[in-house]
């Protein structure tokens, strides 16, 4: 007897097999998705677009869209039936899309001014104080709109009141090369014009967020929703120096200002403001997202005297002040560091400020992914929050503190990039923190919040263009070391992580 002989002697029968497995009854069911974003149902792929997500899918962290999942899941204690969608062609990409787009327009437009000042202010004798002026009007209007977007948002929704700021803004961006041609005080009210549409942005998706997104998954969906205006900026100085090289500097503004009025149409037909408003949402899927959000009864009134008695909404305010200051300097005035202390031309400036924003894209979903995970560890979000936090504070005032002692401009170049990567775990720190301490007024609070960091960039901005005058970089740059260590203190000492107001 051959060996293969021997060995099938031992074999049982197919026949005796499939006996077997009748005896035993059914198969057993498949194993429960992992938990997170890998198991993502289709209203997960909804908060995606909804939300405006990261423009770059980071492989393992976002949800895979339109996938299958085959098993009941489980997620804080509600469980769902089995939900199952067909792959739909081109839904990713698609749905991607249209969300990315308000967040990556936001947060172009302030780096085109700061590449506009280098190409258009010789001409006008813009000394650093007029740029200063220039940069900060844009803020001048975004400080009207924040609070009043928050209120707008939490009353009527955020998807009407997203889509009026993304048109607004949009034409105001593509008026700004006439309004330059004009005159300094007609930019300024441009710029001004701007700011009120993009104001009510933040605010507005917010409330969105807060609606769509259980608590287990908000760093994430947080990072991924506002890692979209770090890659704002990276196509932004990608492209814009290209633009004016070949076509001049009014073809940015055009170019840029018109895409907001082409993704508003598809807006209004992809997008909701709640779970309640999709039709095409399945039942469990609604079901598995009330039950884990919070509740949707519409807001009538705001307590304002409650809300401003809590020492963590204090926190939450003095903390986004000294996060932004350091935030909107780099954004506005990366393009004149590099070009007047790097010596880098225009071209190079614009493509040498893409890797600190690239890094903040990364950092961001990494900061998020951790956030989560440890919160789902065990770890309490109050104790989660204040860790981000921290990095999103020391981390920044580290690395700028090193940009005076580089000697090559590489060095310099790596140190922004690392003030930025660390900067963007506020993410998961201050920025998941509004539907953490108060998720029914979440676009309230952080319009209030937003607020302190718009009057951070007006004052900031201008008052750079002041010390470069007077003085010098480094300068600057101790200023924002200043303020991201009294936020550290602040921070940590008066934040939570738990719902203080129902």
């Amino acid at each position: 007897m051959n060996s293969r002989a021997f060995l099938c002697s031992f074999s049982p029968h197919p026949d005796s097999l499939l006996k077997q497995r009748t005896s035993l009854g059914p198969p057993p069911p498949p194993p429960p998705p992992r938990k997170g974003f890998a198991s993502a149902t289709r209203f997960q792929c909804r908060v995606r677009l909804i939300s405006g997500g990261a423009m770059l899918h980071v492989p393992g962290l976002g949800p895979k869209p339109w996938l299958e999942v085959g098993a009941v899941r489980n997620l804080g204690g509600a469980r769902v039936g089995e939900v199952q969608e067909r792959p739909r062609r081109g839904g990713r990409g698609y749905r991607s899309l249209v969300g990315r787009v308000p967040q990556e327009m936001g947060h172009r437009d302030p780096l085109f001014l700061g590449l506009l000042a280098l190409q258009h202010g010789p001409k006008n004798n813009w000394n650093p104080t007029t740029v200063g002026l220039i940069q900060s009007s844009f803020f001048w209007g975004y400080l009207l709109t924040q609070i009043a977007g928050g209120i707008w948002a939490d009353t009527v929704g955020g998807k009407l009141v997203l889509g009026f700021g993304v048109v607004w803004w949009s034409i105001a961006t593509a008026l700004t090369p006439v309004a330059a041609k004009l005159g300094l005080p007609f930019l300024l009210v441009v710029r001004a014009f701007m700011g009120i549409g993009e104001g009510v942005a933040m605010p507005a998706m917010n409330n969105i967020l807060s609606k769509w997104v259980p608590v287990s998954e908000r760093s994430r969906s947080l990072a991924l929703v506002y890692s979209g205006m770090y890659l704002g900026s990276v196509t932004g100085f990608a492209f814009s120096p290209f633009l004016i090289h070949q076509f001049g500097w009014p073809s940015v503004f055009y170019s840029f200002g018109s895409l907001g009025t082409l993704w508003f149409a598809t807006w209004l037909n992809k997008a909701y403001s709640s779970p309640l408003d999709d039709p095409q949402l399945r039942p469990e899927e609604k079901k598995l997202i009330l039950t884990n959000s919070i509740p949707r009864e519409p807001v009538t009134t705001i307590p304002w005297g409650l809300i401003l008695s809590k020492p963590p909404v204090w926190a939450l305010i003095v903390c986004h002040f000294c996060h932004n200051w350091g935030t909107f300097i780099l954004l506005t005035w990366m393009p004149t560091y590099y070009n007047q202390v790097l010596k880098f031309n225009l071209t190079e400036s614009g493509l040498l400020c893409v890797l600190p924003w690239l890094t903040m894209a990364f950092s961001a979903n990494l900061g998020g992914w951790i956030a989560d995970t440890l919160v789902s560890n065990g770890l309490s979000v109050t104790t989660v929050r204040k860790i981000m936090q921290s990095i999103g504070f020391l981390g920044p005032a580290f690395f700028l503190t090193q940009l005076s002692h580089v000697d090559s401009p590489a060095m310099a170049v790596l140190c922004m990039a690392c003030s930025q990567g660390t900067d963007a775990f506020s993410q998961s720190g201050l920025y998941s923190n509004h539907q953490d301490i108060a998720p029914r007024y979440s676009g309230v609070l952080l319009g209030l919040s937003n607020t302190a960091g718009v009057l951070a960039g007006v004052f900031g901005t201008a008052a750079t263009g002041y010390i470069l005058q007077h003085g010098s970089w480094d300068d600057v740059f101790k200023v924002s070391v200043g303020l991201y260590l009294t936020g550290t203190v602040v921070w940590n000492l008066f934040s939570s992580g738990e719902k203080i107001l129902d």
